[in-house]
């Protein structure tokens, strides 16, 4: 599997309950994918917040046989993808 980086931009911000409400269906499709046969894992988000808290978008780290497969569960999920790239190295700092 191939190692990617999402960045998930949001049109509005949402509250922190719809995150967690889209995490699920994300997951639900995951398991759904899974099951019809497409190697594909979530394995973390960074979530971004504006000054009130409410989330303007997340960066998600996933493991996937394809980019095709990662467009596939964004879209089944419902779920915004306005860039995908295979991840390369970290950077270290101070």
């Amino acid at each position: 599997m191939v190692e990617f980086e999402i960045y998930r931009e949001l049109d509005e911000p949402i509250s922190q309950q719809e995150l967690d409400d889209a995490a699920d269906e994300s997951g639900r499709v995951l398991e759904e994918m899974r099951e019809e046969g497409t190697e594909i894992r979530w394995n973390e988000s960074d979530v971004l917040t504006d000054a009130e808290g409410d989330v303007v978008g997340t960066f998600c780290h996933y493991e996937a046989e394809s980019e095709d497969a990662v467009e596939e569960h964004a879209e089944r999920a419902g779920l915004p993808a306005t860039t995908i790239a295979r991840k390369g190295p970290s950077l270290d700092g101070e």
